[in-house]
């Protein structure tokens, strides 16, 4: 599909206009603003706003029977100091787009100009913003959302730019595309005493330690009731405060436990927190265990994955079958949970920096492939579903 120059040169300025402003999760407020004026202007025929606190849907309707289809984006950036240097820079202090938030935003939006000069025949289309991404909230929260009963779609799709795959090549597979995962934080509490005076207090230390073994350790001890890849990464701890003088009394370990199977994340959590309380009653202490950014496990619907394997074949773009799911989470999967759906990745080049990295960019250049895939998604699963 041709496309207009103005077209993509202003979806490229408004690439870079999110670039420069943004903002966390549940507070993209004026993000969500500048996305609904530039959609606004291809008179989508209802929009919905404050789902899920910050959350949009943009309708796109035939008037006729047929199926609703939603391509979803994501709003949010991330707590990271941006070290590039261009004009369009964040001019936010240690917030950044350094997942490529921007680029999707862009991509999404782009669709509704498309959308007014080729409108749908039958069926809806919905352009849905979400909040909260990286943190693994957003989905969920829209879902709960009362504003969501009136947004009912039979099929839903979403990308994600990957680093490191040639630019334009689209990955995917059916079944699980992206692992669960959830936060686990283990809060040890003891007695502090004097240092010269540890008999008179209550240490977690050898506690901690033990905690930070059996996270490592878990995978391997209990891999017998697990059905597929699983991994849990210690990557915080914290022992007392800096206080020569005071034998701590307090420790915190914190993991990151991600498997591609639901069931094996569920098993794992059950597992750890049996084992952490094990180890705070062999050492008199008390503990308290908090779980934090859960993402379910993103799973492809045969036939959605079908359409985007279609759709990538359409626009003769290099497809590729993943071998196996991608090891890091996505919240879409709580949409796949509901509603039938896929999500595909968009290699966005071999020497573009890793995502999250401090001089990651989202590559402009990705957009028509974005917009192409989309609008053939679009249409296919108009034409061939009931």
């Amino acid at each position: 599909m041709k496309h207009n120059i103005n077209h993509l040169e202003r979806l490229q300025s408004f690439r870079r206009e999110l670039h420069r402003n943004p903002e966390l999760a549940f507070h993209e407020y004026q993000t969500a603003q500048r996305v609904k004026q530039l959609i606004t202007e291809a008179n989508p025929t209802k929009i919905i706003e404050g789902i899920g606190k910050t959350g949009m849907a943009f309708f796109f309707e035939s008037g006729k029977p047929g199926p609703v289809v939603a391509i979803r984006s994501e709003l949010d950036a991330l707590p990271i100091e941006e070290i590039n240097d261009f004009d369009y820079t964040s001019s936010v202090d240690n917030i950044s787009h350094k997942c490529g938030h921007d680029g999707h935003m862009t991509m999404v939006s782009g669709l509704a100009e498309m959308l007014r000069e080729n409108p749908p025949e039958k069926g809806t289309v919905i352009l849905l913003f979400q909040p909260a991404e990286e943190t693994g909230e957003g989905a969920l929260q829209m879902l709960n959302d009362e504003k969501m009963k009136d947004i009912k779609p039979d099929y839903m799709f979403g990308l994600h730019n990957l680093p490191g795959k040639p630019a334009g090549q689209i990955l995917s597979r059916e079944g699980v595309f992206a692992s669960a995962s959830i936060g686990m934080i283990i809060r040890l509490k003891g007695k502090t005493s004097h240092a010269a005076e540890p008999e008179n207090g209550l240490s977690p230390a050898i506690a901690m330690a033990q905690n930070v073994e059996m996270l490592s350790n878990l995978v391997t001890e209990v891999k017998d009731d697990l059905n597929d890849f699983s991994l849990i990464t210690v990557i915080h701890a914290r022992l007392g405060e800096q206080a020569f003088g005071t034998t701590p009394g307090y420790a915190e370990v914190m993991g990151t436990i991600r498997s591609y199977q639901n069931e094996d994340l569920e098993t794992l959590k059950g597992k750890a927190t049996d084992k952490a309380k094990d180890i705070a009653h062999n050492h008199g202490l008390n503990v308290e265990i908090d779980w934090t950014e859960e993402f379910s496990s993103t799973e492809n619907h045969p036939d959605c994955y079908a359409v985007v394997k279609q759709a990538a074949q359409n626009n003769n773009f290099d497809f590729k079958v993943m071998d196996e799911p991608y090891r890091w989470s996505e919240d879409f999967g709580y949409f796949t949970q509901k509603y039938k759906g896929a999500m595909f990745a968009l290699g966005s080049g071999e020497n573009t920096p890793d995502l999250h990295n401090p001089d990651y960019d989202f590559p402009e250049k990705l957009i028509p492939y974005g917009l192409n895939m989309f609008m053939e998604i679009i249409t296919l699963t108009l034409e061939n579903q009931r």
